[in-house]
């Protein structure tokens, strides 16, 4: 059984590709690498869209334009949603987080950008105070990722936590992000209560005909680390600078990635509501994966 995807053009490709029957098991781990990495390319599609305009702008974008380069991005980043709706690359639900995250993601712009966290440098129309409306498509971009890739990996889960302590967590950290401010920050505490909450939870995926499973824990650990990655690819755009890129630009922090981290549990937490966790289904052939740890 598989997601509902209907209304995803993406489907029938998949279909066909998973079908596709390889000649030796060389072959087929050959192929379902290239499968997998085909997927994640898929799920990342907008957030991939996003990072080339930026740096496509960074280099191209005339000096004296009469659009702003922000203006440019957010109509871009409109127009590539409304298209990927069009031609059923992306559901209508997926969409809806991708609103989701708009919202949450510039709330946190808003506080962030007015006690000097990070800044944007260049003025534009389409804002709320010093925050570009384009912003808030590089968080919906990660909720995009998690929303699609679930769908697409056919994503399951053994030991999930309850939907009261997955909310309560994720209403912690986002809180967090604002009260570190002004009260001690509460960081360290809040890695731990994830380590608690998800430590049992086993992720279930499917790149090619048979399950993968991985500890949840390493799962967040991966995509935190692309975001880290996409973060340095935006700050070097100018799309957004740190303090310490004021006058040049460095690599974002270390520090940073424990950050994404929590964000992206927060994103993950709010996939989950429309995307409920599901059991995998035991009958289906398994063939497990090295235990990690």
């Amino acid at each position: 059984m598989i997601f509902a995807e209907t209304k995803s053009r993406f489907h029938a490709v998949r279909v066909r590709l998973e079908n596709h029957i390889a000649a030796s098991p060389a072959q087929a781990r050959v192929w379902e690498f290239a499968l997998f990495v085909f997927k994640q390319g898929w799920a990342c599609l907008f957030g991939a869209i996003l990072l080339a305009l930026e740096l496509l702008t960074k280099w191209r974008w005339p000096a004296h334009a009469p659009l702003a380069r922000y203006d440019f991005l957010f109509l871009a980043a409109l127009g590539v949603q409304a298209l990927l709706l069009i031609l059923r690359m992306e559901t209508v639900r997926e969409a809806k987080v991708i609103l989701i995250f708009h919202v949450v993601g510039t709330v946190m712009e808003l506080f962030k950008t007015s006690v000097g966290s990070w800044a944007y440098p260049e003025h534009n129309f389409f804002r709320i105070g010093h925050v570009p409306l384009f912003s808030g498509f590089m968080y919906a971009s990660v909720g995009s990722f998690l929303a699609r890739s679930t769908r697409i990996l056919e994503v399951r889960y053994t030991g999930y936590p309850p939907k009261w302590v997955t909310v309560v967590l994720a209403i912690l950290i986002y809180a967090n992000f604002f009260t570190h401010h002004f009260l001690p920050d509460m960081r360290v505490g809040l890695f731990v209560l994830v380590a608690i909450a998800f430590g049992r939870t086993w992720v279930y995926y499917k790149p090619y005909q048979k399950l993968r499973r991985m500890p949840l824990l390493v799962g967040f650990g991966l995509v935190a680390l692309f975001i880290w990655i996409a973060e340095n690819v935006g700050t070097f755009a100018g799309v957004w600078v740190y303090p310490h890129q004021s006058a040049q630009w460095h690599m974002v922090r270390t520090g940073k990635y424990g950050a994404w981290l929590l964000l992206m549990i927060i994103s993950f937490i709010l996939v989950t509501l429309v995307h409920p966790p599901k059991l995998p289904e035991m009958e289906t052939a398994v063939e497990w994966v090295p235990e990690v740890g």
